[in-house]
């Protein structure tokens, strides 16, 4: 059974019409709120948050870490909540595909207990805060040189695991699986975007000028990155001789309209209007590295069987990345892209079982009836 989409393109909410754009800016003033608030109005829209809506988490959060509420709290535990509730949804509309139950419930997993439950109930026991499903570039705080000296103790421990899994478990794993392996298994950002956004995957821009601009910004963010990150350690090594202020300004930069207003209030504020995955399509440095490394090295492709394919779009239209899905399937070429998180749905909404995810000699069938490992 397909998963039902009919009405999709006629919605007001899902077809950028008035709710969606009501929509939209109410979520881009929610992460204006979180991320601003105290710079807004001499921090009055703070304050006024935090006795009306934080404060409302006093008890989970002193449970949970020890400390008040705040609008970091807050924020998190609304996203792991919509990824849950709308995780739910996804395990029901996508209930006749194994592929996409056993993804989702990943994503929801990692977020509750990795990115939520854990970094909590580490501050609670004075540990430092740590979030073990993000790493270097896209947690890129956890390399620079000031951060590994104030964990100290036993936070460097957990700096070294973020090292490893960014430097050594990030290519291994990237060889076998591909970038899914992260960006639609793990990753928080691709779990918010599979669950709270499935419903806005079809508004993702399927155009050359879309993918043209998608390689002009994703790997220049990337290369900042590299580059703060180095300038900043030269910094360190040099005791600031040789760039003074200028390597932590530019962290700062980085970390303020990069992280926040690209990823945050741009990357989810906008999933009504432009689809569910504009930061980690068109700016996520961890998303240009799994790229490059699933195009030049990986095992992982989306197969075609072309002679069944009834050219009626569905693969294209709900591809979040804005592949055209349906041009290779109607080639008949393989589905090796750098922007292809390997989320599966396209396969999910094929009528006719055209696309196949596989990775090298270990071939793992996904079909909308179930998963078939074979080998070559």
């Amino acid at each position: 059974m397909i998963p039902d989409n009919n009405g999709v393109m006629f919605r007001s909410l899902t077809s950028r019409g008035v709710a969606a754009y009501g929509l939209a800016a109410a979520l881009t003033l929610l992460y204006v709120v979180i991320y601003f608030g105290d710079r807004i109005a001499g921090g009055a829209v703070q304050l006024w948050m935090q006795a009306n809506v934080y404060g409302h988490l006093e008890s989970l959060s002193q449970t949970l870490r020890g400390r008040p509420a705040d609008q970091w709290f807050f924020y998190g535990t609304l996203y792991t909540v919509a990824v849950l509730v709308f995780g739910a949804r996804m395990l029901h509309r996508y209930r006749t595909v194994p592929y996409q139950i056993v993804r989702t419930l990943s994503v929801m997993l990692f977020q509750l207990g990795f990115a939520y439950l854990l970094p909590n109930l580490l501050v609670l026991f004075k540990q430092p805060e740590f979030y073990f499903s993000y790493f270097w570039p896209l947690k890129p705080e956890y390399l620079y040189p000031y951060t590994w000296t104030h964990y100290g103790g036993t936070g460097v421990y957990f700096l070294i695991v973020a090292a490893f899994l960014s430097f050594v478990a990030t290519p291994v794993l990237t060889y076998y699986f591909g970038k899914r392996w992260y960006c639609s298994w793990v990753c928080g950002c691709g779990g918010l975007a599979n669950t709270a956004g499935d419903s806005f995957r079809h508004l993702s821009n399927k155009s050359s000028a879309a993918w043209r601009l998608e390689r002009m910004t994703i790997y220049p963010i990337l290369g900042l990155i590299v580059i703060v990150t180095a300038l900043l350690w030269i910094n360190s090594l040099t005791s600031g001789s040789v760039f003074g202020r200028f390597s932590q300004s530019l962290a700062e930069w980085y970390g303020f309209y990069i992280g926040a207003i690209f990823s945050g209030v741009i990357g989810v504020g906008f999933y009504p209007l432009l689809g569910t995955r504009i930061w980690c399509r068109f700016g996520c440095p961890m998303a240009a590295i799994l790229g490059m490394l699933q195009v030049k090295l990986s095992r992982f492709r989306i197969t075609t069987n072309g002679g069944h394919c009834i050219s009626c779009g569905n693969c294209s239209t709900y591809c979040e990345m804005g592949i055209d899905v349906r041009a290779y399937a109607q080639n008949r070429e393989d589905i090796i892209r750098a922007s292809c998180v390997g989320c599966g749905i396209c396969s999910a909404v094929c009528p006719r079982g055209v696309l196949r995810l596989e990775s090298g000699r270990l071939q793992i069938v996904e079909s909308k009836h179930e998963i078939v490992t074979t080998r070559r």
